[in-house]
C-alpha cells in the first residue's frame, strides 16, 4: 500500500504514489492497478511507469458505483476516525499532513480488522503476501 499526500490533487502526485507502490513489489509481482477515470490516470506518464512494471491498468466504467467500492469505503473511514469531531483550527497545513501521514501508517500496520480479528499487515503476513 502506497500513498501520497499533497495540497492538489495533480499528476505528479498521482505519480509518485504509484512510482512508491512499484518500489514495494517483489520479483514478479505483477498487481492490478485500479483507479477511476480521472486525467491523472490516463496521462502518459502514469501509462508509462504501468507499462514499465508489468501492471494491468483497470479502470471503472462510467457510472459503476461497485467498481470503486472498496476505495470509497476507505475515504468514508478516513472522514469517521480521523477528521469527523475534531477540531484543526490552528493546525498548520505541514502538521494537518503528518498527523494525516501518521493516521495512513497506522491504518496500514495496526488497525485492527474485526473480520480478521487483526490488523491487515498482520493477516496479509500471515497469508505470506507481505514480508
Amino acid at each position: 500500500m502506497a500513498w501520497t499526500i499533497g495540497t492538489s490533487p495533480n499528476s505528479e502526485l498521482a505519480n509518485r504514489m504509484l512510482m512508491d507502490a512499484c518500489a514495494t513489489l517483489g520479483d514478479g509481482e505483477r498487481p492490478v492497478i485500479h483507479s477511476d477515470r480521472g486525467c491523472h490516470y490516463r496521462w502518459p506518464e502514469w501509462i508509462r511507469i504501468c507499462k514499465e512494471n508489468k501492471l494491468t491498468r483497470s479502470t471503472g466504467a462510467k457510472g459503476r458505483g461497485p467498481d470503486n467500492a472498496a476505495a470509497e469505503g476507505f475515504f468514508g473511514r478516513l472522514k469517521q476516525e480521523f477528521f469527523h469531531g475534531r477540531d484543526f483550527a490552528g493546525v498548520s497545513r505541514n502538521e494537518f499532513i503528518e498527523r494525516l501521514d501518521g493516521y495512513m501508517t497506522w491504518y496500514r500496520d495496526e488497525r485492527i480488522k474485526l473480520t480478521f480479528g487483526t490488523s491487515i499487515a498482520k493477516r496479509r503476513r500471515e497469508l505470506g503476501l507481505m514480508a
